[in-house]
């Protein structure tokens, strides 16, 4: 095992992770893979490292057999300052669209739950496997705060706009069966299958030419127009709001 540093790893890609050739980014934060600003930079710090390697042919984003995450970790997000959390949107963004740019096919392999950020995270991935027991949700708003990291724009080019704004604005959290139906995820397995299946995707490409891969993924992330700068604005205003008091309580899935 290769340690990125404390929370995010780069596992394989020859060995007991996976075949040779697939590689696995894993978070891991107990008990819940909530995030924070050390654990966005940590997930920079991996995609950039599989996407340079040339023995990595296809990645696996994985948070463990017990959960993907529950977002951002919400007491250390309530301790920062406006200027600090304009940071740290910087970085939650930054690891979104660092694992969005991987030059390589990637997959989420999701378990437990994938709420808030841990939604996003997930998004990010070409495609998305699930087992049939998790639960997701685009929970931000039970915080008094929005989607940030790209979340909204991701979400709605997946779900449409009327379905995005209900699943926001809810904070509602709904099942893997539902998510399938929306199309937030691809493929819905056993719990305990869902890594092996995620094997068996990132293997269809191993015999794939690289260079062309790249060039496809490109082509089409390029269609993916999000607008960081006014999605971090308004996240900012929002967030400047809660800690004056409004929306407080103490979920993750920021």
């Amino acid at each position: 095992m290769a340690a990125v540093s404390e929370f995010v790893s780069v596992v394989g890609p020859a060995g007991p992770a996976g075949p040779a050739g697939v590689a696995t980014v894993i978070v891991a934060r107990p008990p819940t893979n909530a995030m924070t600003r050390q654990v966005y930079r940590e997930i920079v710090a991996a995609a950039e490292e599989v996407g340079r390697r040339d023995d990595i042919v296809a990645v696996i984003l994985f948070g463990g057999h017990e959960i993907f995450s529950a977002g951002d970790d919400m007491p250390e997000l309530r301790t920062l300052d406006v200027s600090e959390a304009q940071t740290a949107a910087r970085l939650r963004h930054a690891a979104i669209e660092a694992v969005a740019a991987i030059p390589k096919p990637t997959v989420a392999a999701i378990t437990g739950y994938a709420l808030g950020a841990g939604l996003t995270l997930a998004l990010a991935a070409d495609w998305r496997v699930s087992g049939d027991n998790v639960r997701f949700g685009a929970t931000e708003i039970l915080a008094g705060l929005i989607p940030g990291g790209g979340g909204m724009a991701r979400l709605t080019q997946v779900v449409g706009a009327s379905r995005a704004k209900e699943l926001v604005f809810s904070g509602r959290f709904f099942d893997a069966e539902e998510a399938l139906s929306l199309g937030l995820i691809d493929h819905m397995v056993a719990p305990d299958d869902v890594y092996d299946a995620a094997v068996a995707w990132a293997r269809r490409f191993l015999d794939g030419p690289p260079t062309a891969l790249a060039a496809a993924k490109a082509v089409i992330n390029s269609v993916v127009h999000a607008e960081p700068d006014a999605e971090q604005r308004r996240y900012i205003e929002v967030f400047a709001a809660a800690q004056g008091g409004a929306g407080r309580d103490d979920h993750d899935g920021g």
